[in-house]
């Protein structure tokens, strides 16, 4: 983390010794309208950092969804219970993220051109085909990967 400056009646460091005394310090001082005594900066940082994680976590999803629909289409004789609930848990995440932050939706297609590649990097890795078997742009849409009732075949 960067080195932040931090008032004289902030405790010094407490971000740095204990960060969830300093959570709940924070979280207090909020409820309680303190804002003066509220560590800024860093508090700025986290709540960017969150945001962050939330996109992180999205395209994540996007990707071991991406992963498992590709296994599925270009490995037929493999799919099992176990690739099925990793597409539909990951579907299920991707909503509930969305729905929790739907400002996040407008970039969905772009993550998913952007975790396309490493999605078919690991595609190839696992299933041991030529990189050529697969696009080398997403063979899905965004509708298609949130689609309880998609299933890829081989042929398609």
């Amino acid at each position: 983390m960067s080195t932040v400056t931090t008032p004289r009646h902030v405790k010094a460091g407490l971000y740095d010794e204990d960060f969830y005394a300093w959570a709940m310090r924070t979280a207090a001082l909020l409820r309680q309208r303190r804002f003066a005594e509220i560590d800024i900066a860093h508090l700025a940082e986290e709540l960017e950092d969150m945001g962050k994680r939330e996109r992180r976590a999205l395209e994540s999803y996007m990707r071991n969804v991406t992963l498992h629909l590709l296994k599925w289409r270009y490995q037929p004789e493999k799919r099992g219970a176990s690739w099925r609930q990793s597409i539909r848990n990951g579907r299920i995440e991707i909503q509930k993220l969305l729905r929790d932050s739907p400002s996040l939706s407008g970039e969905v297609s772009q993550m998913l051109a952007d975790e396309y590649s490493a999605a078919r990097a690991d595609a190839i890795d696992e299933i041991e085909l030529s990189e050529k078997t697969f696009p080398s742009q997403c063979p899905f849409t965004m509708e298609q990967e949130l689609d309880e009732r998609f299933w890829p075949d081989d042929g398609n």
